[in-house]
């Protein structure tokens, strides 16, 4: 089946609720535009100087969708990825988001929105806060977000995980459900730059459990592209 086939079978498939932002990793401008000419308006990358190239081969068709940073973002790359990207999914220190804060203005924006990124497996393998460096986590992660709300530049705006990758992906059911749990605790704060509107987890193998459990976006790339055949660079 072509991108077009794909994507708007998966479309019809999840709930209007939930936003579909499209894995770009390493994906061509030609797959990456009819994706969007098949109706995708988030797209995620990886790594902030492929978006860079990516949004220069687009052109204008850049413009018609939200770029997302889904991949770590180390802190010497943040004055590019400020200006190159949308959202930032993966803040993963109070140390981030302030560096991060300390730059919008710089970059010619006001706000950017970030999500935090949680390492919700504990893996050695994974990035994100990780909860058994920081128990009892849900209490950390509740004074995280209070301090980061005191950072007029940033609006903290959701939960990021990956999850562990298992050969079942009913798996990670107990995962997903734990950082659900986790966002539905934070959404009862009230404080200033501070709308927790998104739950980003489930990737290709494994939306369907985190729909299940909550989430109201999903990063998928393999069952929208197929495997990555494409080794695109500027």
């Amino acid at each position: 089946m072509s991108i077009t086939d794909n994507y708007r079978r998966l479309r019809e498939e999840i709930p209007d609720n939930v936003t579909i932002v499209l894995a770009g990793k390493k994906r061509s401008p030609h797959e990456i535009v009819e994706a969007i000419e098949a109706g995708a308006r988030d797209i995620g990358q990886n790594y902030v100087q492929e978006c860079s190239a990516m949004r220069k081969a687009l052109g204008a068709r850049a413009e018609d969708v939200t770029w997302h940073m889904i991949g770590h973002l180390q802190t010497n790359k943040i004055n590019k990825a400020l200006r190159e990207l949308d959202v930032i999914q993966t803040v993963d220190s109070l140390e981030k988001a302030i560096a991060i804060d300390q730059r919008v203005e710089a970059a010619g924006k006001t706000v950017i929105p970030v999500y935090i990124e949680i390492n919700i497996g504990n893996e050695d393998s994974k990035m994100g806060i990780n909860p058994d460096e920081h128990e009892p986590f849900e209490d950390y992660m509740e004074r995280l977000v209070v301090e980061m709300s005191d950072l007029v530049h940033l609006k903290i705006a959701g939960l990021m995980t990956m999850g562990p990758r298992f050969g079942n992906p009913e798996d990670t059911r107990p995962y997903f459900a734990r950082t659900k749990n986790i966002f539905d605790k934070l959404q009862t704060l009230t404080l200033p730059n501070v709308d927790m509107q998104y739950l980003s987890m489930g990737m290709t193998n494994s939306y369907r459990i985190a729909i299940e459990e909550g989430s109201n976006m999903v990063r998928i790339g393999t069952a929208v592209f197929g495997e990555r055949a494409c080794q695109w660079v500027e």
